[in-house]
């Protein structure tokens, strides 16, 4: 990849960080300016934007419970808001189409339905990048999302499929084994560790067998890299995989969003025209919201969760570009899409920095659902008769559960993000919940209960315990709370948000292996001595 590829990704992430804006927006104007100084989208460049895709889609499926795409508000939505939205986009093209204007003017119907068809879907790769920027992908705005984006991939796969007329090879059949293989690609997974093996299991997994042997068999390998992530998710160290990946398919992202503003030079024709397609997004906002709200959904997870989808797909520029191959759409269609795409990038991700605020604004004008009426899943949590809560129930945190418990004869509740550690600790016997405390979701719904005398902080992040102090004292909690932290440099933040009594771990670790020693050897404190 050229230098200046490199450089003018930089300052432009750079420029958008400094006006408060996401840095994705300063690498599509950079491509944009790329393109207009006559640098080309080159190989390389679009080599690399495809592997940080499919290195997302394999993220994607390594977080992903297969169940939650059978649920209806996923499923229906999805199918209900592409036929919707596909019908709303054509309507709405031959309204102008009836004015005259530029290009439309000789677009017949077909060319109509399939650019409606185009614009119905929703950029998954804009909409990850968003919800992990903020830890927000385990909420229930985001998973919604991304089950329903999952959806809309799929339905975009079999139009590809169909359009080309090719069906897939017969040895395609083979790719079902790959299922009765999955725990044993879990258990070489688990025995690689935390290195560089893991890092190259992981590539190989979602460029070989993922990507290229689907796509050798005649199934699009985008998928294929999110169907073999869905075989390890199941794994507890797929998660650790995901994490572990995270930074790298940042970096290869970058080249995603350069390459979108790269992808045609436009004209004055073609970028007003693509304005007036983008002036459509609100058209995908209202029948999303819509249909949310018919599935009894909360109000935040309906908004947030419509605010985020808001915007037009690069699978939108594929199906655009299999039609321009078949002569179905000109090329200037390609440099329309390309622009309407970009320009509802940036559109969405301003959006999207006053969600919350959006969200408190719009709340009120939606109809209110009764809270016995809510999806289940959606309903708020109760923390029931507990009298003391436990953030985080790694080894730390089982540990401060069972001393409450039986030293204090506390009724203690423990929350825990992982739904796996969850399940086990369940089995032993253990009184738990799921919840992610990073979740605002999570804080929302939950119910602190008068009979809560002590919150214990103690997840291994600190960002965690700050973002949960924060929440605690936002909902006035009157317990104590009492935090961890690992470095001695993160006591002060968390005494100054108000926490009650802050441990170092390694402190505490120590001092009570000194005392237990002490004690083993028959030595007397020095402060009992000279008492």
């Amino acid at each position: 990849m050229e230098p200046v590829y490199l450089v003018a990704a930089f300052f432009g992430g750079l420029i958008a960080l400094i006006v408060r804006l996401p840095p994705l927006v300063g690498f599509l104007v950079a491509g944009f300016l790329l393109n207009a100084f006559g640098f080309p989208l080159t190989p390389s460049l679009q080599t690399i934007a495809d592997i940080g895709v499919t290195l997302l889609l394999f993220s994607i499926g390594l977080k992903l419970d297969v169940r939650s795409l059978l649920r209806q508000e996923i499923w229906g939505t999805a199918t209900i808001h592409m036929l919707g939205s596909s019908l709303l986009m054509m309507g709405f093209l031959g309204l102008l189409k009836l004015t005259g204007l530029g290009i439309l003017r000789d677009s017949d119907w077909t060319v109509l339905a399939l650019l409606g068809f185009s614009l119905s879907f929703s950029s998954t790769v804009f909409v990850v990048k968003v919800l992990e920027k903020r830890s927000e992908a385990k909420t229930a705005y985001g998973r919604l999302a991304i089950g329903i984006l999952i959806m809309q991939d799929i339905f975009a796969v079999i139009f590809i499929t169909a359009s080309k007329g090719d069906l897939p090879e017969p040895m395609a059949l083979a790719l079902l084994l790959l299922i009765p293989l999955a725990p044993l690609l879990q258990k070489l997974l688990a025995k690689l560790g935390h290195g560089e093996m893991q890092m190259i299991f992981a590539m190989s997994m979602a460029l070989v067998a993922g990507y290229h042997l689907f796509e050798y068999l005649g199934i699009k390998g985008d998928l294929g890299a999110l169907i073999v992530g869905l075989l390890l998710a199941p794994h507890p160290a797929a998660q650790s995989l995901a994490r572990s990946l995270f930074d790298l398919k940042e970096l290869l992202l970058v080249a995603f969003f350069l390459s979108i503003g790269m992808t045609a030079t436009p004209n004055w024709e073609a970028l007003g025209l693509a304005l007036l397609i983008v002036v459509a997004v609100p058209i995908k906002t209202v029948l999303y919201i819509t249909l949310f709200t018919r599935y009894r959904l909360r109000q935040r997870t309906s908004i947030l969760a419509t605010l985020v989808l808001s915007n037009y797909s690069e699978f939108g520029l594929i199906v655009g570009a299999l039609a321009t191959q078949q002569g179905l759409l000109g090329e200037q269609w390609l440099v329309i899409l390309s622009l309407a795409v970009a320009i509802s990038f940036v559109f969405s991700s301003l959006l999207n920095t006053v969600n919350e605020t959006l969200y408190r604004h719009i709340a009120p004008r939606l109809p209110a659902i009764p809270q016995e009426q809510l999806d289940p899943g959606d309903r708020p949590i109760e923390v029931g008769d507990a009298q003391a809560v436990v953030l985080g129930m790694g080894r730390i945190g089982r540990s401060v559960y069972r001393r409450l418990q039986k030293h204090y004869g506390l009724r203690v509740l423990g929350i825990d993000s992982n739904p796996h550690s969850v399940n086990k600790l369940q089995q032993e016997g253990y009184r738990l919940m799921e919840g992610d405390a990073l979740d605002s979701d999570f804080w929302d719904k939950l119910l602190v209960s008068p009979d809560v005398e002590l919150v214990v902080l103690a997840m291994p992040h600190h960002a965690g315990n700050l973002f949960a102090l924060d929440q605690l004292r936002d909902r006035d909690f009157q317990g104590h709370i009492t935090a961890i932290v690992e470095y001695p440099e993160e006591i002060e933040p968390i005494r100054t948000r108000g926490a009650n009594a802050v441990h170092h771990i390694y402190d505490e670790a120590g001092r009570s292996l000194a005392d237990s020693a002490a004690e083993e050897a028959g030595l007397v404190s020095a402060t009992k001595q000279l008492g």
